[in-house]
């Protein structure tokens, strides 16, 4: 079958594409088996909301703290060779609890623990596995990618809790880690075929600290990855909640066992699943900036709804809705994410946003398990319902999508200077002259703003425009970078968007005159 270049499904005609796909559906399914399984076994060596919410938290907490320096990692060293150490290590993290348990020698602090390493493994994974997207489709393919790899982890969430369900009846928690260990495999023979092309700079890599440095200043001067942040934020410190109470609302409030609490989740995944068919025609009608505050309310409504049923079969219907609405907001989210990031940054950019989401998360299942304490789980449901409803509206405002059609390939369209310092040296200043018409005076004002912008996001620790009292149509641009190496990169990160910025500050000046530049480097003495 023939697919549309611009079908939801073209991704998939990308053979390495489609291979990874593949593998990574195997792979999540089993961690969603190895989440199911983890949370049921704590609600026997340690019942309380609490501990129950902890495993969540464990298997969150070290994404939140290590995705920035695992995105800078990602961004600058081969992402196949860090993939691939990342899935060994979950592989012996998942095996090693699975024998523990088949041997009746797992505690809450053993699992815990182990749910943490395997949590290690996962933050090094997820920033690498989002930047690598770009590498494998088409631009114009991009978001039909990211909305496939939510589909993949929607899939595996409908079936993995659903099979776990059956495997822990059937023969206990030990056999869902160790499937979990062997989901790693394909993954892993997959990534160890890729043929990856090497990486294409004439300079030497970013040290760790500092492009860690260099992805906050960016997404610090980056709006349009500010508001993606915000909106993150807003959603899931409040949708956190159910993952983190449902384990007990099964046991406790409704007295049910692992197959109604698999059944539930499979709900919500298959209803992630259905999202991923309904997004192509979604997107087709309305833009991300309605889709995702509608699908935030809506997902509101069903938190409210499972705190308010008291039948389990009630349950799926809501279930499913969310499940639905929850593919809309992370995909959108992450689309919008891969669209404002050029490749230079895109790991860090994406850890940032998968910090803020998973800081929600952890964060949530923190506090959600505590007012589950202090009330009750359907209270605490209702009041994350309420809170999410509010912090909807309030950043509704915010736009994130608009990003598509930006070109953020390397332009590499900046002159090098004939006589070039040692790369050591500095810190650097940089001068820009420009000869302004008199008519274009207000609307070169506004794009230096723009301008602002990109080099203080691409390298520059300070930035001002001067205009010049004796010539009011003389203006003078200058900014600091710490290196001579440091602006070099910066020669290597500028895209055609930004470009065409120039271009149109350019079509601002005196006919026939171009800005003047100087490099100045700070006296070694």
């Amino acid at each position: 079958m023939t697919m549309p270049r611009h079908s939801p499904w073209a991704p998939l005609r990308q053979r390495l594409f489609r291979a990874l796909w593949i593998a990574s559906v195997a792979s999540n399914i089993g961690t969603w088996m190895q989440d199911v399984g983890a949370a049921w076994l704590m609600t026997s060596l340690a019942p309380q909301p609490l501990m129950v919410a902890s495993v969540q938290v464990a298997s969150t907490l070290p994404v939140l703290l290590l995705a920035l320096p695992a995105g800078a990692l990602a961004d600058i060293v081969d992402r196949r060779h860090l993939l691939i150490a990342a899935q060994v290590w979950m592989l012996l993290v998942a095996g090693t609890l699975g024998l523990a348990t088949a041997l009746q020698a797992t505690d809450d602090r053993l699992l815990l623990g182990l749910t943490l390493c395997l949590g290690l493994g996962s933050a090094f994974t997820l920033p690498a596995w989002a930047a690598i997207i770009p590498e494998l489709v088409p631009r114009e393919q991009l978001q039909a990618a990211v909305t496939l790899n939510g589909l993949a982890i929607n899939v595996s969430r409908a079936v993995g809790p659903a099979l776990a369900g059956l495997l822990l009846a059937w023969s206990g928690p030990a056999t869902v880690f160790l499937v979990n260990a062997g989901s790693f495999i394909g993954v892993v023979a997959v990534l160890a075929a890729w043929k990856r092309p090497p990486r294409d700079s004439a300079l030497p890599a970013e040290r760790l600290w500092g492009a860690m440095r260099a992805g906050f200043r960016y997404v610090r001067h980056a709006r349009p990855l500010l508001r993606i942040l915000v909106r993150a934020g807003a959603f899931f410190l409040f949708a956190s909640a159910p993952w983190a109470l449902l384990p007990l609302l099964v046991r406790q409030e409704w007295g049910a066992g692992p197959t109604v609490y698999g059944l539930l989740l499979g709900a919500i995944g298959g209803g992630a699943v259905a999202g991923a068919f309904l997004l192509p025609t979604l997107r087709g009608r309305s833009s991300n900036d309605r889709l995702l505050p509608l699908a935030a309310l809506v997902y509101a409504g069903m938190m409210a709804a499972l705190a308010l049923v008291r039948e389990p079969l009630l349950a799926l219907a809501p279930g499913w809705a969310a499940g639905s609405c929850w593919l809309i907001v992370l995909t959108s989210l992450q689309g919008a994410a891969q669209a404002a990031l050029p490749a230079w940054v895109r790991a860090r950019g994406l850890a940032l946003v998968m910090v803020v989401v998973m800081g929600g998360m952890a964060g949530g299942g923190l506090l959600w398990g505590k007012v589950a304490s202090r009330w009750s789980i359907p209270e605490a449901l209702l009041i994350a319902a309420t809170g999410l409803t509010v912090a909807t509206l309030l950043t509704a405002p915010l736009r994130i999508g608009g990003h598509e059609g930006l070109d953020l390939t390397p332009s590499l369209h900046w002159p090098l200077p004939d006589n070039q310092p040692a790369h050591d040296r500095g810190p650097v200043l940089v001068t820009l002259t420009y000869q302004v018409a008199a008519e274009h005076r207000r609307q070169f004002a506004g794009l230096m703003k723009e301008l602002h912008r990109m080099r203080r996001r691409d390298g520059a620790y300070y930035w001002q425009l001067f205009r010049d009292t004796e010539d009011p149509g003389r203006y003078l641009e200058i900014f600091l970078v710490e290196s001579w190496l440091e602006h070099l990169r910066q020669h290597e990160r500028v895209t055609v968007a930004d470009r065409n910025l120039q271009e149109r500050i350019q079509a601002c000046l005196v006919p026939n005159t171009r800005p003047t530049v100087s490099h100045l480097v700070a006296d070694a003495d």
